[in-house]
């Protein structure tokens, strides 16, 4: 302020020498001169300091600031003409009142820009480089800030200031960073002035405080930017200053699961498990939280080379001493089943092998899905019965729920094929688990989403009305950890998914949170697809549940019929031809339920 101060005195001086010549700027001025000019700048100075001009960091300047300085000059200008004219100072000339906010703009801006080409200057001859800085405001002052900037720094970041709902915190300094005021204050441009990110740091916070924290920092039209969540830096794999983008999943996760731990601990711990599409993005989730609980042996049944090496690199890396049997194999081969469950005798299966594309399922690949979902389904319980499996878990969807396309209703038959097994007398206890979209599994969503926004888009949503269930896939896989323990044969269990969410709306928030605005990358309605649903359902209509022991679990009893005609036909190999027209007939055959779309 002082030295904005002294910038308006010399504009004073310098409108009259422009106004007035060398020769009378000094005498032709009135007595008073003087104090009308400490008065004008005295004005000046306080319209500055309540339009939150001196919160300015100069070596951010940039036209954010011009702005803020323009309407503050023109309106002390005004202030002061008013006020020299009411006193009928006759001898103050009019035009130096009218000339002088200009002058004063002038002077201001061009001390900013000088600073910053001062400051840009001696940072490139530090650094040795011209690149940009990054500069970040952070939302949030805790112990994860304080670790967070600490990192950030020695990574080249400048920490303009935190902010943090704490009263108590209002003020203070973290490693030299100010604690600028609350969330809500980042939605103000004089406290976001410079800044280049936003970054969330709050992995303890509720998923409600996390959610409104990005939700404010998406408002602002930067890039935001958030620390690993509390379940990444408990696992150990991610560090706390390596921040990442903004996931789907930090909006849309919801408070941690609370598990049964010492229940799942007592049947996976020293137990052989084996889960079949063991590089997936569920069954790869499974196998990570499975082996957090100490299983004597975890066997990967996958059909695809390249997912399991990753997920077995993945394992060996994070549980170096946990015994992996890798196995290629096709869940459709009963043979291979039969002896890989002789010669593994797991005691707990996870059946996550599947096709779940719904289009791609839909059209020319109907019998595939027949023979992975259902068929396979079949083989791999019947092996788990003869091996003396302890539980047998399906990974069942909400789609088999009133299906109305291919890959539901196969789902749905699959659910039969363990309602049957478990009325068989088997010692296995067979049990599914239903949930909604997976976020971040293959084939969802949001991986599409992400590549059109990289490439500018447009985004493309099939329907302005389409909504889905979403949860995390960590989320997932606990709570089926969590039905396997409690399951009792041939229950289908039902997670809680929360409320659907507008596909539009989670479109609108991921291209803010990239720093784009929806006129920069625009939503195109593309047109429901074959076999898809406006929304998705987790019950069908003359389904009941009850509760299970865990909140986010009940249990669905489902009607049915014709489980003794299915397994028949599964028996004897199902004998179907490959047309749809003849899959979907075989479907509606025995899922009454089953309507094509």
């Amino acid at each position: 302020m002082l030295i904005d101060g002294t910038v308006i005195c010399l504009c004073w001086n310098f409108t009259y020498l422009f106004r007035l010549g060398f020769e009378r700027w000094l005498t032709a001025r009135p007595h008073y001169d003087v104090w009308v000019m400490l008065a004008v700048a005295t004005v000046y100075l306080l319209t500055f300091f309540v339009a939150g001009i001196p919160r300015g960091m100069w070596r951010f300047s940039g036209f954010g600031e011009v702005k803020r300085l323009t309407l503050a000059c023109a309106v002390a200008g005004l202030t002061s003409a008013v006020l020299v004219l009411m006193l009928q100072l006759k001898e103050v000339p009019r035009a130096v009142l009218a000339l002088h906010p200009i002058v004063s703009l002038m002077g201001l801006c061009m001390v900013r820009i000088m600073y910053r080409m001062l400051y840009e200057h001696a940072r490139s001859r530090i650094t040795g480089s011209d690149a940009e800085v990054r500069r970040a405001i952070v939302l949030g002052a805790g112990e994860a800030a304080r670790m967070l900037l600490a990192g950030l720094h020695q990574e080249g970041w400048i920490v303009l200031g935190l902010l943090d709902d704490d009263p108590t915190k209002r003020g203070a300094r973290i490693l030299g960073a100010p604690v600028l005021g609350r969330l809500d204050d980042v939605a103000r441009e004089e406290v976001r002035a410079g800044a280049t990110h936003i970054i969330t740091a709050m992995p303890g916070a509720t998923a409600a405080q996390r959610r409104r924290a990005i939700e404010l920092a998406s408002e602002t039209g930067l890039p935001v930017l958030t620390v690993p969540s509390f379940s990444e830096l408990r696992e150990g794999t991610a560090r706390i200053e390596r921040v990442r983008d903004i996931e789907p999943e930090d909006l849309l996760g919801r408070d941690p699961v609370k598990l049964d731990e010492a229940g799942i601990a007592e049947l996976i711990t020293g137990k052989t498990v084996l889960v079949t599409g063991a590089g997936g993005s569920i069954g790869s989730e499974l196998c990570h939280q499975v082996a957090l609980y100490g299983p004597a042996k975890l066997v990967l049944y996958e059909l695809s080379e390249f997912a399991l090496y990753q997920i077995e690199q993945k394992l060996s890396e994070l549980h170096p001493h946990l015994p992996l049997v890798r196995l290629m194999g096709d869940v459709k081969n009963i043979d291979h089943l039969h002896s890989t469950f002789k010669a593994q005798r797991p005691h707990i299966v996870f059946h996550a092998a599947a096709f779940k594309h719904v289009p791609l399922m839909e059209e020319d690949n109907a019998w595939a899905a027949l023979q992975n979902n259902t068929l396979g389904t079949w083989n791999a319980a019947k092996a788990a019965a003869q091996a003396g499996a302890e539980r047998f878990v399906l990974i069942s969807t909400d789609k088999a729920v009133n299906p109305t396309n291919v890959m539901g209703a196969t789902k749905r038959a699959a659910e039969m094929v363990l309602s049957y097994m478990a009325t068989q007398g088997h010692a296995t206890r067979f049990a599914a688990v239903r949930f909604g979209n997976v976020l971040g599994s293959s084939g969802s969503v949001i991986p599409k989403f992400k590549e059109q926004i990289a490439k500018g888009g447009p985004v493309t949503v099939t329907h302005p009305e389409i909504t889905r269930y979403f949860m995390t896939i960590p989320e997932a896989a606990r709570l089926v950890l969590q039905a396997a323990a409690l399951a009792e044969s041939g229950q289908v269990y039902v997670m809680d998914m929360g409320e659907p969410v507008k596909i539009i709306e989670l479109a609108r928030t991921m291209i803010h949170l990239a720093g784009h605005r929806e006129d920069e990358i625009g939503i195109v309605f593309s047109g429901l697809r074959p076999g898809e649903k406006l929304y998705e359902e987790l019950l069908a209509d003359a389904d009941h549940t009850l509760p299970s022991k865990h909140p986010r679990l009940r249990i669905a009893l489902l009607q049915m019929t014709e489980t003794h005609r299915l397994a028949a036909d599964l028996d004897s190999g199902l004998n179907v031809s490959v047309p749809d027209e003849a899959v979907k007939r075989w479907l509606r055959q025995y899922v009454p339920e089953y309507r094509p779309s």
